[in-house]
Formats: structure tokens, C-alpha cells, sequence
């Protein structure tokens, strides 16, 4: 994996275990991480913390996001609201690399339920290794933001 950076990482209950290996791996590595919760396995709302991961990744506070749930859906949804965030749902790491090439992603979103570690793993090492194409994935990334362009 390339530099040292700043990630953030959110989970709702569904997925706090697997956010748990997750930021420590990312820590074994040497990245920064904010894990902005949950602590325990106890009921809460992905969409509270799908919002909180938005706004450190919007306001340049993180370069990068991990947003997990049960299914990856609904988080990566909520996350979605914020026009400064491109979440990608991925199960596989093509889908990582290509989110990121293509996309300009700047959080990831995976399932618990769905995804094993080993291949959340696999996943966030592609999507952290890889840059952003530009050319003429550029305009297109624009539009996300600011459909007018």
C-alpha cells in the first residue's frame, strides 16, 4: 500500500467486530485511523453513523472512509447523501481498484454479513492502493457533485 494516511471507520452493529479487525489491521500498517463507533454490538442506527463518516470525509478532516453494516446498503446510502462523498458498495477487489480509478471513491462500503475478513481485507488494500484515473473519468466524477457540470 502506498503513504501513511488518515481513515475513518464507522459501522453499525451489524458489523462492529469486522470494524474492529479492520481499523486494527489499518493500524498495523501504520495509517491514522479515527474509528467513530460503534464500541459494542448493542442496537444503533446505521444511518447516524453513515452520516458522521460523510462528515469527516467531507470536510478533509480523513482522505478516506470505511463505512460497514450488515449489508454494506444501507451505510453506503447515508453516506451518499453528502454530494463531497463517493461511496462504493464492494464484495471483491476489482470493484475497490475500479472505484477508485474510475470513480474518485473516497469511502468504502462492505457487508459483515457478506464479506468475509480476509476479503474486506483484500478489498481495502485495493481501494487504498489505487489512484484516481482523471482524464476522462474527470468530468464524469464532477457530475456527482455538482450535476450542472
Amino acid at each position: 500500500m502506498g503513504a501513511h494516511m488518515k481513515i475513518a471507520i464507522a459501522s453499525d452493529h451489524a458489523a462492529v467486530d469486522l470494524k474492529a479487525e479492520l481499523r486494527e489491521y489499518l493500524i498495523d500498517q501504520g495509517h491514522e485511523v479515527a474509528d467513530l463507533g460503534p464500541e459494542t454490538a448493542d442496537r444503533v442506527d446505521y444511518p447516524d453513523y453513515g452520516y458522521k463518516l460523510a462528515s469527516v470525509v467531507a470536510d478533509g478532516t480523513v482522505e478516506y472512509g470505511v463505512a460497514l453494516c450488515g449489508s454494506g446498503i444501507g451505510i453506503s446510502i447515508a453516506v451518499n447523501r453528502d454530494p463531497k462523498c463517493r461511496a462504493a458498495l464492494v464484495s471483491e477487489p476489482l470493484s475497490a481498484a475500479l472505484a477508485r480509478e474510475h470513480n474518485d471513491a473516497n469511502v468504502i462500503a462492505m457487508g459483515a454479513r457478506l464479506t468475509g475478513i480476509d476479503m474486506a481485507k483484500a478489498c481495502l488494500d485495493a481501494f487504498l492502493s489505487t489512484e484516481f484515473g482523471g482524464g476522462r473519468h474527470a468530468a464524469r466524477v464532477d457530475k456527482l457533485s455538482n450535476p450542472a457540470c
